[in-house]
């Protein structure tokens, strides 16, 4: 755990007597470390105030995290250049294609420290901007604290409904007051959705079936420059966006796709692969889940110190060098399986 690694006497001793405006101390941004030894970071923030006044402790963890200098973080949306065909025509490989980023708003508090009275505010502001998306962005918002059995069971038949955070960030206090001024708001055809209160204030998603990766990121980007315009995002111009769990900072953007690759994933070098591409790998159903007849979740791997086309043009030059690899792996057959593949 990188908070064990950074966390000297010294700088606890230095650290544990600040407080930010919002009332986060250093004993609750490392509360989740200290509750589950398997943390990765074992550290959050609570506000924007957090990466300023923990710095000695935080920006150590995200250097180490990122391998990132922070001498500046700069936003890139153009696709301009790039191929934007689709990756998959016929469908063989890739299931679906998913490009979602993490935001909070400058002026509260974020997920892990917000007080009731802010969170209400939050998400009436929220929906105040979400009410005015025309298009294919218009949608309904649904407030999870009056969802109705058979709502429920739709956005759930649709995987866009969110639950609960893990022991990680309950830990961090990300679950006070739930389920109350949290909710899902999706278009019409369930391809862009925002949740409301998770663990930052804002995920804004898109997503559709296959492999349109052009199309779903740039109906993202036309959402965010929508919600540029009417909200003040919590950002800083060494770490980018600034989100709860640091492993998000930069462009809070995870571009992902579910892809089958049966025979690749057999392996022992598959993930190793994955890494040399710059991609990460889950499970079918997210972090900590396994991978269902060869189906993984696969993204991009880094976050801060580059830019949105870079995530994308890196995406898409990955997942096609897995394509042809385990085309490749048909052909010749696989070693036994790896575990967890």
């Amino acid at each position: 755990m990188l908070l064990h690694k950074h966390l000297t006497p010294e700088l606890k001793s230095r650290l544990e007597r600040l407080t930010t405006s919002n009332g986060w101390t250093l004993r609750k941004a490392i509360q989740s470390g200290l509750d589950h030894g398997d943390s990765q970071m074992g550290v959050y923030a609570g506000d924007s105030e957090s990466y300023a006044l923990f710095s000695p402790l935080l920006h150590p963890i995200i250097r180490d995290h990122s391998g990132h200098d922070l001498s500046g973080h700069t936003s890139d949306f153009s696709l301009d250049g790039l191929p934007q065909d689709d990756l998959d025509p016929t469908g063989e490989f890739i299931l679906s294609t998913r490009v979602r980023v993490g935001r909070n708003l400058a002026r509260y508090a974020f997920p892990p420290a917000i007080g009731a009275r802010d969170r209400a505010a939050l998400e009436a502001e929220v929906v105040q901007v979400l009410s005015r998306l025309r298009g294919h962005l218009a949608g309904e918002y649904h407030p999870l604290a009056s969802l109705s059995e058979a709502e429920r069971r739709e956005l759930v038949h649709h995987h866009v409904l969110f639950q609960q955070s893990d022991r990680f960030l309950d830990s961090a206090g990300v679950n006070r007051d739930w389920p109350r001024n949290r909710g899902i708001f999706h278009s019409a055809d369930m391809r862009f959705i925002v949740w409301v209160g998770e663990e930052d204030a804002l995920r804004i998603i898109s997503m559709q079936p296959g492999s349109g990766l052009a199309q779903t990121y740039l109906r993202l980007q036309a959402a965010l420059e929508q919600f540029d315009r009417q909200l003040d995002f919590a950002r800083d111009s060494r770490l980018g966006f600034l989100t709860a769990c640091p492993t998000n900072l930069g462009t809070a953007m995870r571009a992902s796709v579910l892809i089958r690759l049966p025979h690749l994933s057999r392996r022992p070098d598959f993930r190793a692969r994955c890494a040399r591409l710059g991609l990460a790998v889950r499970g079918l159903h997210g972090e900590h889940s396994e991978a269902r007849d060869g189906v993984h979740d696969v993204s991009n791997a880094t976050r801060l110190g580059v830019t949105e086309r870079d995530i994308y043009e890196q995406l898409r030059t990955g997942i096609h060098a897995l394509m042809e690899m385990e085309s490749a792996a048909r052909k010749r057959g696989h070693p036994k399986a790896a575990p967890g593949n």
